[in-house]
């Protein structure tokens, strides 16, 4: 299993890029887009950190892993068949990939597939 991209839903983006540029040595880019404004950084072995404001007063926040996946249709097929609560079906990113968020657990997980 590889994380694709970490995800945090932050009221503080500046806060919490700060400490985690602090911690791990690391930069941060200015916002993206097309990843909701996330503020991105290397994570060791491949994949991104994003950090980001909620995009709407009702998102909480959350740190959401999104899988890396061959097939994003049959892996959400396997997470319903699983119990899974798709939350956001496969949508795609230009030049990003495609990526879909479930529920499960209680938890916020995501499947990203390139």
């Amino acid at each position: 299993m590889k994380i694709h991209y970490l995800e945090i839903v932050t009221a503080d983006v500046d806060a919490v890029c700060a400490a985690y540029a602090s911690a791990n040595d690391v930069q941060f880019s200015d916002p993206v887009p097309e990843l909701g404004n996330a503020r991105t950084a290397p994570l060791t072995g491949g994949g991104l950190l994003g950090v980001r404001a909620p995009l709407r007063e009702t998102e909480d926040p959350v740190v959401r892993p999104y899988w890396l996946v061959e097939d994003i249709e049959a892996a959400v097929a396997e997470v319903v068949q699983a119990g899974g609560k798709i939350a956001v079906p496969p949508m795609e990113i230009s030049g990003r990939g495609t990526f879909a968020i479930y529920l499960s657990g209680g938890n916020d997980h995501g499947l990203w597939q390139l």
